[in-house]
């Protein structure tokens, strides 16, 4: 069963890789929910739902075959962390068989080169580039989202330890559920009718920051 999503021009959107980003590992974490076991990141789930209730969407890109599908969609709503579950979206799988798919990611480690391409299909239906953040585990996955524009200040990597790291902050670390806390700091609500440009303008750290004052205003003081 096939599921269409309907998005205006203005939407927002997030994207998160899965194994390694969701999944607490890139191997076990397609193999052990198969036989039942949890592998997924403590906290995922009520960060991604406190990002998608500020108005933004989520797109999940893997570079997983387009024959485990079926497979990692049921893995991604099977999701349940005390009662929530991960925000609706868009699984883009790569269009390779599974043996493509492992040399590209296994032996050549350039799983990059798909998500790029999806990725820059995706934003060739906007008017601006709709990809405000991006959640990966690799520094391929930075360099996935660097060529479509995710802003460095919103490009967060999580290792096998559940340590999220800002991509602009490497000193910084957090957590999912850290970041769940201060949600709004990163992701502020969205108007609707005016977009992420014009809430990002009315957001905590931006009303509230005093401005600059130049040199030039300095000296005139003085003469």
């Amino acid at each position: 069963m096939a599921t269409i999503y309907k998005w205006k021009w203005c939407d927002r959107i997030v994207v998160s890789d899965i194994d390694g980003t969701i999944t607490k590992s890139d191997v076990f974490g397609q193999i052990l929910p198969v036989v039942g076991k949890d592998w997924t990141q403590g906290g995922v789930a009520q960060l991604y739902q406190n990002i998608s209730k500020n108005g933004y969407k989520f797109i999940y890109v893997s570079s997983r075959a387009i024959g485990q599908a079926s497979m990692t969609k049921d893995y991604l709503n099977w999701i349940n962390q005390q009662g929530v579950s991960l925000p609706p979206g868009p699984l883009l799988l790569s269009p390779t068989s599974l043996v493509s798919a492992f040399k590209r990611e296994v032996i050549e480690k350039k799983p990059e080169k798909f998500k790029i391409a999806c990725l820059k299909d995706i934003q060739a239906l906007f008017p601006s580039n709709p990809f405000v953040a991006g959640f990966g585990n690799k520094t391929n996955d930075v360099c996935a989202y660097s060529a479509v524009g995710v802003p460095s200040n919103r490009m967060f990597t999580i290792n096998h330890k559940g340590e999220l790291k800002q991509e602009l902050l490497q000193t910084y670390t957090t957590s999912y559920s850290g970041l769940g806390d201060s949600v709004d700091n990163f992701f502020p609500p969205l108007d609707q009718d005016q977009g992420f440009d014009r809430a990002h303008e009315f957001s905590t750290f931006t009303f509230w920051r005093e401005e600059i004052v130049s040199f030039a205003d300095d000296l005139e003081k003085f003469e």
